[in-house]
């Protein structure tokens, strides 16, 4: 039950960026579809921690500064970043770069925290490094640049919301750290995102899935609805399942498919195809991202998990 619900968690996350990129063609703001998906999320967080677990709201007040820091910098602009990336670029592709944050956890866990790492960690750098280069086909500059640093921008951001994130779990109850740092995203784009801007009735225009599905056509709302529910909330409470019964490498391993059905749900639903080397470029880059997360001596590092097992995996 465990790997099922850590592999249906991949699916989801690995899905939702094809409907990201659908909600932002269709004229949303990627500070819109954001500010949808984290205060979507936060109120259904705080539904379920209603019925299951009142006392996780109360915190201790030295504590909401680091989980508003969290929540701003770990998942509002780490979200934002990514959906302009899987705009500018194929969505496997932003997903193969943000994923660059594992490399990164572990490297700052080695040099700054002085954490005994394991020697497979240069091989996952040197993996990542070839795998992406060929991926972006370097020598041909095919990328749109600004969704490369955007994609990066996203990779650094994951990696904040991992290394804070795993030291407030253990000391909050998981999903209250959801809640609050969900929260916190949602007040920081109430302020600063353009949401006025979306013009009234907007949420029941009728838009087209595109790509393959084309001539599918359904109100805005419908898509974002699943941005929240299903590509956001549904793929965290999976994750905190498969906990219960893996360990946290296990299902960090397991959650790194993701980025295999990215690109799978791409292709089929966006017709987002690679061509033969990108594709054996993606496939070195999975196999350092794997090596990486076993790296840590006692920590794995899994980005999406980060913030409820405390070792642990694009919010995305």
């Amino acid at each position: 039950m465990g790997y099922l619900y850590a592999l249906l968690g991949a699916v989801l996350f690995g899905l939702n960026g094809s409907v990201t990129k659908v909600l932002i063609e269709a004229g949303l703001s990627p500070s819109q579809v954001t500010l949808a998906r984290v205060a979507g999320t936060a109120f259904i967080s705080g539904i379920v921690l209603l019925f299951v677990n009142r006392g996780a709201f109360r915190i201790r007040l030295r504590l909401l500064p680091i989980l508003a820091l969290l929540g701003v910098v770990g998942i509002a602009m780490l979200q934002f970043s990514y959906a302009i990336a899987v705009t500018l670029l194929p969505v496997g592709i932003a997903l193969l770069f943000e994923y660059t944050a594992v490399l990164m956890v572990a490297l700052v866990a080695f040099f700054f925290f002085k954490e005994r790492v394991k020697a497979r960690l240069w091989v996952a750098i040197a993996c990542v490094l070839v795998g992406l280069a060929v991926v972006a086909q370097v020598w041909t500059a095919t990328l749109d640049g600004f969704g490369v640093v955007m994609a990066l921008g996203a990779a650094v951001t994951l990696a904040f919301y991992f290394l804070l994130g795993e030291r407030l779990v253990g000391r909050i109850s998981p999903l209250a750290v959801v809640f609050w740092t969900m929260t916190s995203a949602a007040v920081f784009w109430l302020i600063f995102g353009d949401w006025w801007k979306l013009a009234p009735g907007a949420l029941g225009a009728p838009v087209s899935l595109s790509g393959t599905f084309d001539s599918v056509v359904v109100p805005l709302w419908v898509p974002l609805l699943w941005n929240i529910a299903i590509g956001s909330f549904a793929p965290f409470l999976l994750s905190l399942l498969a906990l219960k019964h893996l360990s946290a490498t296990a299902v960090g391993i397991v959650a790194s498919s993701e980025v295999v059905f990215a690109f799978v749900f791409a292709w089929i639903w966006l017709r987002e195809g690679l061509g033969v080397l990108q594709l054996v470029g993606a496939a070195v880059v999975i196999v350092g991202i794997v090596l990486a997360q076993t790296a840590r001596a006692d920590k794995v590092v899994d980005p999406d998990l980060a913030l409820t097992d405390g070792a642990g995996q694009p919010i995305r």
